[in-house]
């Protein structure tokens, strides 16, 4: 009996080790910083996860193999998604299929937006595909 107790408390013990806590509202952008930067949290065959601070925009892209989750932590922004404006702000919840055109048109808020990104499968930073804009004769 002692040796399969001993067995589940380590098997118990390797998976409590091998789970990451991360207590995000300490996690800070640096002081000085471009329009976007990113902080890789999680990475494993099935998922990439990042912590992205957004000071005003992201360019319209959309991702061919990749599903991307997004959970704002703060800020406010406006985003386009498939053609459709939609606000954004603390506490909601972006669930984005492959395919799908999305950006950050404008932040509204005084903060940079602060998001989780949890992209699936694995994401190697490749498969972001531009939206070109429509072409203008001026």
């Amino acid at each position: 009996m002692k040796p399969i107790l001993v067995l589940c408390l380590v098997l118990m013990g390797n998976q409590v080790l091998s789970q990451s806590f991360l207590e995000l509202d300490t996690l800070k952008a640096p002081e000085i910083m471009s329009n976007l930067y990113s902080k890789k949290i999680a990475d494993d065959s099935l998922q990439t996860s990042y912590v992205i601070w957004i000071k005003k925009t992201v360019l319209e892209h959309y991702h061919e193999a990749h599903t991307e989750n997004i959970y704002v932590l703060e800020g406010k922004a406006e985003m386009m998604i498939n053609g459709v404006k939609q606000k954004v702000k603390k506490g909601d919840y972006l669930n984005i299929p492959k395919g799908t055109r999305h950006a950050v048109t404008r932040v509204i808020s005084r903060k940079p937006l602060k998001v989780i990104s949890i992209q699936s499968p694995q994401f190697d930073g490749t498969d972001r595909i531009l939206v070109p804009y429509p072409h203008c004769d001026f």
